[in-house]
Parts: C-alpha cells; structure tokens; sequence
C-alpha cells in the first residue's frame, strides 16, 4: 500500500520533492511556495503527514512546526542521494528560516532553481568538485576545506526555466549567469572565523556573488567581516524582516 491509499498525484510529490530538497519546511513557507493561504498549506501537510509521505516535528515551542520528507516520501518523490532531513532544537530556527527564505526567493525569482545545502552537498559529491562552495583551505591528505551556502539561487541556464529575473541586490547578482550563493546567518559568529569565510566567498569565482540575509544584529557584525575582508563587491547582506 503506497502513502496509506493517498493517491501519488504530481502535485502531492512535487510538494514531497521540495521538501526533501529543502530538508524541512513549514506551512508558512509551503503557503509562499504555493501563492495559498496559511489553511490550504497546513492541509496539504496534514494530508501527506498522515499518509506518511512527510513527518511532523516542533521542537520549539510558539515557533512554527517542521515538516521532512519520510524514505516512503522521498521514493515517492523520486529523489536519489537525499536521505530524511534532521531536525533538533539547536537548529529548528535555522531550518524554519531557510525554508521562508527559499519560498521568498522562488516567488520574487521564478526563472531560477533554489536547492538547499543538502542537495548542493550531494551534487557536488557526485560530481567530485565544488559548484556553488567556497575553499577554507586544505585538509590533512590535501582534499579542499569547503563552506557550503544554507541555499543556492540556480540560474535559467542551470535550471533549464525561463521566466525573467526581479530587480534588488540578488537580481544583479543572478544577471551573471552563475549561481548566487544564499547565507541565511541569525547568530554572530566570533570575527575572524566570519572574517575568513567573507575573505573565501570574496575568492570564490564559482558564484556570482553571496547573499547573506541576517537580523541587524548579525548584519552589522557582517559589514565588519565584509570590510575586513574587502568583499564589498561579492558579498551584499539583506535584513531578515525586509526579505
């Protein structure tokens, strides 16, 4: 029995796929996904959760619930090298902030592909190189140190979709034809570890830029790092709430 006689209709398994390719994701960002309301979306979740296409997890409470593809969903779903996201309380927030981040993207920029690291980490392991993360540095038998982007805003000629770019810092970054590297930062991170990964991002030439969208507490201690590693011209932050 598939999904507990839930019918596997392309529209429930491109939700399930999106899903697995974010890792998690919420009713919230489902409803920005989808241009529904709040209700529909929680529905449609609901639905695949009892179906056991997705599980439901919320490990903080007042915060919005996460939602992460099962193995049955991700069979479903097609999807090879992405096993279940998870999701722990240390990183609920963080996970609930890239899934809102992504929608918003993918509505304001929908001739363009977003992924998440996970899909990133699986496509360059199949590769064998980086594609969209920038070099820390090298490891004790010589491999490459890499930071990966919470997201990755994937061009019309990377994705294979053609609608038209928006405008703002990251529509002048994804004029550019390579992808445009997405942080989403809610914590300051000591200095001169945030110092060296700007000053890598600066270096990366596999992007076309960095976007990071942080509160302004983070953001300031960004415009540090990004003077002291002279990135002005690769690495723009945007305010979490002007998103």
């Amino acid at each position: 029995m598939v999904g507990r006689d839930l019918t596997p209709s392309p529209e429930r398994a491109a939700i399930v796929r999106w899903t697995a390719r974010l890792g998690a994701v919420t009713a919230d960002a489902l409803a920005i996904h989808e241009d529904a309301s709040l209700a529909a979306a929680r529905r449609r979740l609901g639905a695949l959760e009892t179906a056991g296409w997705l599980v439901r997890t919320r490990p903080l409470a007042g915060r919005p619930a996460l939602y992460t593809a099962t193995r049955t969903g991700l069979r479903i779903a097609g999807l090879c090298g992405l096993g279940p996201c998870r999701v722990s309380a240390a990183g609920a927030q963080h996970l609930i902030e890239c899934a809102r981040v992504a929608a918003v993207l993918e509505r304001r920029y929908p001739d363009h592909l977003v992924a998440g690291e996970r899909e990133l980490r699986r496509d360059e392991r199949e590769r064998g190189a980086p594609l969209a993360s920038a070099r820390l540095g090298t490891g004790p038998r010589g491999e490459p140190l890499l930071h990966r982007p919470d997201l990755v805003l994937w061009p019309e000629v990377c994705a294979g979709e053609a609608h038209g770019p928006g405008g703002g810092a990251v529509g002048r970054a994804v004029a550019d034809g390579r992808p445009v590297a997405v942080e989403v930062e809610l914590t300051v991170k000591a200095p001169r570890r945030l110092a060296e990964i700007c000053l890598a991002w600066a270096r990366c030439r596999s992007v076309a830029g960095v976007v990071y969208v942080a509160p302004p507490e983070v953001g300031r201690a960004l415009a540090r790092a990004i003077e002291r590693s002279a990135a002005h011209g690769r690495i723009v932050v945007v305010e979490l709430d002007a998103l």
